[in-house]
């Protein structure tokens, strides 16, 4: 495998998470928003931490797609 066919495939891979991140945006905010809500106020664990690592996850994707376009 050549360079240009690493370059393709790091482009294509990076195109569609790039196209992807208002979408995973919204999903953090949301996600975030349900965590406190359903943790701290409504008082129920489970789903609120199902909506942390769901927030973990959009956070982790995003900050890796920010740091591998710089």
């Amino acid at each position: 495998m050549n360079d240009l066919d690493r370059t393709a495939e790091h482009t294509a891979a990076t195109t569609t998470v790039t196209r992807m991140r208002p979408l995973l945006w919204l999903v953090l905010i949301v996600s975030v928003v349900a965590n406190v809500t359903l943790s701290g106020v409504l008082d129920n664990p489970w789903a609120g931490s199902a909506f942390g690592a769901l927030a973990l996850a959009c956070g982790v994707i995003l900050a890796r797609n920010h740091y591998r376009n710089r």
